[in-house]
């Protein structure tokens, strides 16, 4: 479940894009696939494994394109998005 980070005071990452990476972790960490079969969360990610909820992959997208506005000039004047 996504976290909400404009209500806590401060985050520990001062990086772009650091909430949506936190909870990609936290989705990952989460799963079957990590906790019971041992493998690491960029595995499970690549595999397409069936224990990896269809929310893991859309926080993947949604942190990738985060990651693509800091690249776009013209997304540099308007602001990365979801902020």
């Amino acid at each position: 479940m996504p976290k909400y980070y404009e209500e806590i005071a401060e985050l520990n990452d001062k990086k772009p894009c650091a909430g949506l990476r936190e909870d990609l972790k936290a989705c990952l960490i989460s799963t079957d696939c990590v906790r019971v079969h041992k493998r690491t969360p960029k595995d499970c990610l690549l595999s397409h494994d069936s224990s990896v909820p269809a929310e893991c992959y859309q926080l993947r997208q949604t942190f990738f394109e985060c990651k693509r506005s800091l690249l776009d000039n013209r997304q540099r004047f308007r602001g990365r998005k979801g902020y």
